[in-house]
Parts: C-alpha cells; sequence; structure tokens
C-alpha cells in the first residue's frame, strides 16, 4: 500500500482503520495517507432558510473537525504524515471520487460506522463502497 485513502467518520471502527494504517507503516514504513470526511448536505428548507451558507459551511466544518480529531491525534502521536479532506454530499460517491481524484490504490475502513445500526453484518456505506471503487478495499473491523 502506497497510497491509502481511510474514510473516518468518528466511530470506532474508523479509528481501529486509523491505528490498522500506523501498525502498517510501523512494519513497513512510509506511505501516503488521506483522511476523508464527509458530511450529509443539509437539504432542509426550513434549515437552509434561517442560515446562510457560510453558517451552513462552518457547520460542516466543525461537525467534520469533531469526525477527524481522534484520527488526527493517532497519526500525529505516531509520527505518520496524512493529509486530512471534507466534503458534502453523498459519502459513498465522494469516497469513489476522492480516491481517483487522488489515485489511491487500497482504502482501509472499518466494516461500520456511524450509520451501520440497520446492517447485520456490514455497513451499507462499506457495501455501496465495496460496489463503487475498483481498488483493494481492506476493512477493519
Amino acid at each position: 500500500m502506497k497510497n491509502v485513502l481511510i474514510p473516518v467518520d468518528g466511530s470506532g471502527n474508523a479509528l481501529r482503520a486509523v491505528r490498522y494504517m500506523v501498525d502498517y507503516v510501523r512494519e513497513h514504513g512510509p506511505c501516503s495517507i488521506h483522511l476523508l470526511n464527509v458530511q450529509q448536505p443539509i437539504v432542509s428548507g426550513t434549515v437552509t432558510a434561517f442560515f446562510d451558507a457560510d453558517a451552513i459551511q462552518e457547520y460542516y466544518q466543525d461537525e467534520s473537525k469533531v469526525a477527524l480529531s481522534e484520527a488526527e491525534a493517532v497519526l500525529d502521536k505516531a509520527g505518520v504524515v496524512y493529509q486530512s479532506a471534507l466534503r458534502v454530499g453523498n459519502i459513498t460517491e465522494w469516497i469513489k471520487t476522492y480516491a481517483s481524484e487522488q489515485r489511491c490504490d487500497h482504502i482501509v475502513m472499518g466494516s461500520r460506522g456511524l450509520g451501520a445500526a440497520g446492517s447485520l453484518l456490514l455497513g451499507s456505506v462499506t457495501l455501496k463502497v465495496l460496489h463503487a471503487v475498483h481498488v483493494p478495499v481492506v476493512l477493519v473491523n
């Protein structure tokens, strides 16, 4: 693995994926790591009627900062270099697009995230990513 995308939603499973990559880097040497947080867009007309676009963007940034904070702390403590990104929209589509844009050759992700309550074995985002991307996906449980 040389160029790895780790989708991060603030869940314990996402954090385990980050720790997996820390161990990988210690064993195999440095690689390029991308943390990606995707925020669900606010589509409520009521919200957009009372808050301007800047306030909504600030909300996305605040939520992303919270979701990424533990993952960034783990990588910082381990001395692993990474870059973080925020996108807003469909999670699966952004994972696919970002991986393609950054030429990631692997995706390492938790088997379930914060929104996986309805799935028995794998989270719905995880399943969608497995079907959407054309690079190896390592699932960490």
